[in-house]
C-alpha cells in the first residue's frame, strides 16, 4: 500500500450509519474518514494534491468483518501440502484414496503425510484403509470440519495412540476394535493434541498467513477474527507479531487464544492470555479474548444434545467442557482482564450449558455487556435466544450452513431426527431477542468464504446453483433474515463483538478508512444478482490493499 495524506474516493457510498446512510464521497485524511457526504462538497475541501478514487457506478460498504476464522489454517490448506489441496470435499472413499496414492507417489520423501477434506458418512473406515496404500510412514487423512481423523498404523505409533491411550481418552474420542486397540479414527480432544505437533515452522507460519490475508482481502475482509489461534501450530501468535513488526500485516486480526477445556487453573489460563496480549499485541494483531471448546460436530456424534442420539440411545454427545465452576471462573477471570470468551456451541446442550455458566459470571461481576461470543448455534432451546440477548452473548451464526448439504441434512436426520434438524441454524430469533447479530464462515474448517454468497443465503436458506447441488427448498425459511440485517451482521456488530465499533463498522467520521467496494446493490438489488456479486477494490486506512 501507498502513504497517501489525503485521499478523495467517490461511488454509491453504503454508510451502516443510521444517521447519514448513503453518500455520494468521502474524504480520507490519514487513514481516517474527514468527511462524508456531498461530492461537489468532498472536492471542494480536497486539497490539490489529493489522490482521487473514482469508483463510478458501483458500491461502496465499510469494510467487511469476519467474526471466526482460523488464519494458520487458511494458509496452510492453501499452499501447505499439496495433497491438502487436492483431496478436495468427498465421501467417494476410493477416489479419496486414489488421490492420496499418486501424491505419495510423488512426494516419496516426505515424512509425514497429511489429508484433509474427507467428509464422514456412514460407512466405516478404519486404518486398514489407509495401510494398503501407506504401510510404511504415517498417513493422517483429517475430515474437513477438523473434529475427526483417521490414522494408519504408523501414525498411530507416531503420535502414541495406543490401548492405555483410548482408556485414559474414552471410547468416543478413540475408537478401538474388538480386541481394545485403537482402529484408526479419532475426534475432539486427540485431534487437538495432535495438530500442533504436526511438522511446521515459525517461516511456515509466517507465509500462511500472508497467503491467507491476501485471500481475505480479496474477498472484501478488512479485518477478522482468529478464534483459537495456536490450535494448529504454538507458534502462530509469535508469526503474526513478527509479520506485524516486518510491516506486512494490512488486514486487521482480532485474535482469541485457546485455553484448555476443564483446565485445572482458570485464572490462570487467562493470566497467560493477558500476558500474550501485552506481549504481542499491536495494530494489525490485538487479542481480545480466549477460545474454547464445549463440544464437538453433529456427523461425529460429538455436538452436546440435551437428547440423545437417535443411533445411539443413552449417548448425548461428547461434553468438552463440562465442569461449570471452572467455566464461570473463566468467564469472570477473562471480565476482570476486559477480555471476552469465545466458545465452540453446536449442540443445543452446550448452548444451554454455556448460558447458565455465563448468567451465572454476570451474578459476579454485574456486567451486562461481557460479549462473550457463541459460536456455530446450530440447534438452540427455545428460551436460550431470550438468554443471549439479556447477558450481551454474541451469536456467531454462519449462513453459509442453512442449506441442505446432500447427504450431510440426511445423515444428521438419522442422527438427531428431522424435527430437530428442520430447527437447524437459527438467525432471526437472535434478532428478534435483541442480540447482536455477527457472521462467521469458519473458514477454511468449512470450505466456503464469501460475502454475496453470506446474503444470499441468509435470505434463501438454500445453496445457490452455483454450488452444484441441485435445486433444494429453503432449509428453516422462518430463520431468514432481510438484506440490512446481514450488513449489520458483517459489519457494525462484528466492531461490537471487539468492542471496535468506535473504530470500524460503518462508515463515519474519525472512524478508521476501511471499506470495500462491489458492483452490486446488497440492499435493494435482484437477489440473484447478488449471488454473483464481484468484490472491486477492498481498501484499508484509506490505502487499496486489493484490487481486482
Amino acid at each position: 500500500m501507498g502513504n497517501h495524506k489525503e485521499t478523495l474516493i467517490i461511488g454509491n457510498i453504503i454508510t451502516v450509519d443510521d444517521k447519514k446512510p448513503t453518500a455520494e464521497a468521502v474524504l480520507v485524511r490519514d487513514g481516517v474518514f474527514a468527511f462524508i457526504g456531498d461530492a461537489e462538497k468532498a472536492k471542494e475541501l480536497a486539497g490539490e494534491d489529493a489522490r482521487v478514487l473514482d469508483y463510478g457506478d458501483n458500491y461502496i460498504y465499510p469494510g467487511f468483518l469476519e467474526a471466526h476464522t482460523h488464519g494458520y489454517l487458511a494458509g496452510d490448506r492453501a499452499i501447505g501440502q499439496a495433497d491438502l489441496k487436492r483431496a478436495g470435499f468427498s465421501t467417494d472413499y476410493e477416489k479419496y484414496r486414489e488421490i492420496m496414492k499418486e501424491y505419495i507417489e510423488e512426494y516419496p520423501d516426505r515424512e509425514i503425510y497429511l489429508a484433509a477434506g474427507w467428509t464422514e458418512d456412514e460407512q466405516k473406515v478404519t486404518k486398514a484403509y489407509l495401510d494398503e496404500i501407506c504401510p510404511d510412514k504415517p498417513l493422517i487423512m483429517n475430515t474437513g470440519d477438523g473434529h475427526s481423523m483417521l490414522l494408519n498404523t504408523k501414525a498411530l505409533e507416531w503420535a502414541g495412540i495406543d490401548k492405555e491411550y483410548a482408556l485414559e481418552h474414552g471410547f468416543d474420542e478413540v475408537h478401538v476394535d474388538e480386541d481394545g486397540e485403537p482402529d484408526g479414527y479419532i475426534c475432539e480432544g486427540p485431534v487437538f493434541e495432535i495438530v500442533p505437533k504436526l511438522p511446521k515452522t515459525l517461516e511456515d507460519a509466517k507465509r500462511y498467513l500472508l497467503v491467507w490475508q491476501d485471500m481475505a482481502l480479496r474477498n472484501g475482509y478488512t479485518a477478522v477474527a482468529d478464534a483459537g489461534v495456536e490450535i494448529a501450530y504454538p507458534g502462530t501468535t509469535q508469526a503474526y507479531y513478527e509479520l506485524e513488526q516486518e510491516g506486512k500485516l494490512k488486514m486487521r486480526t482480532y485474535a482469541f487464544l485457546k485455553v484448555p477445556e476443564n483446565a485445572d487453573d482458570p485464572t490462570g489460563e487467562v493470566a497467560r492470555a493477558a500476558a500474550d496480549r501485552a506481549k504481542y499485541s499491536g495494530e494489525y494483531f490485538h487479542v481480545v479474548g480466549i477460545k474454547t471448546f464445549l463440544d464437538g460436530v453433529v456427523e461425529a456424534h460429538t455436538a452436546w444434545q440435551l437428547k440423545d442420539y437417535l443411533d445411539k440411545p443413552g449417548y448425548h454427545g461428547l461434553e468438552r467442557f463440562n465442569d461449570h465452576d471452572k467455566l464461570v471462573e473463566f468467564i469472570v477471570a477473562a471480565d476482570a482482564e476486559g477480555m471476552s470468551v469465545h466458545v465452540h456451541t453446536v449442540g443445543d446442550g452446550a448452548v444451554h450449558f454455556m448460558l447458565d455458566c455465563i448468567q451465572d459470571a454476570v451474578k459476579i461481576t454485574g456486567d451486562l455487556d461481557q460479549r462473550n461470543i457463541m459460536a456455530h448455534l446450530e440447534f438452540v432451546p427455545d428460551e436460550d435466544f431470550r438468554r443471549m440477548a439479556e447477558t450481551g452473548t454474541v451469536p456467531a451464526v454462519a449462513p453459509l450452513w442453512t442449506g441442505k448439504e446432500p447427504g450431510g441434512y440426511a445423515m444428521e436426520v438419522a442422527y438427531v431426527g428431522q424435527e430437530l434438524v428442520d430447527r437447524a441454524y437459527p438467525i432471526k430469533s437472535f434478532y428478534d431477542a435483541g442480540a447482536n447479530v455477527v457472521f462467521h464462515s469458519d473458514f477454511p474448517v468449512s470450505p466456503i468464504i464469501s460475502v454475496p454468497h453470506s446474503f444470499y443465503m441468509a435470505e434463501k436458506r438454500t445453496y445457490p446453483a452455483v454450488y452444484g447441488f441441485g435445486e433444494h427448498a429453503g432449509c428453516n425459511i422462518g430463520e431468514a433474515i432481510d438484506r440490512e440485517q446481514s450488513l449489520r451482521a458483517l459489519t457494525i456488530n462484528v466492531a461490537r463483538q471487539w468492542r471496535q465499533e468506535h473504530r470500524m463498522g460503518s462508515i463515519e467520521f474519525g472512524k478508521l478508512a476501511n471499506m470495500t467496494v462491489c458492483d452490486c446493490d446488497f440492499l435493494h438489488d435482484d437477489i440473484d444478482k447478488v449471488v454473483d456479486a464481484k468484490i472491486v477494490a477492498t481498501i484499508v486506512d484509506g490505502e487499496v490493499a486489493y484490487e481486482a
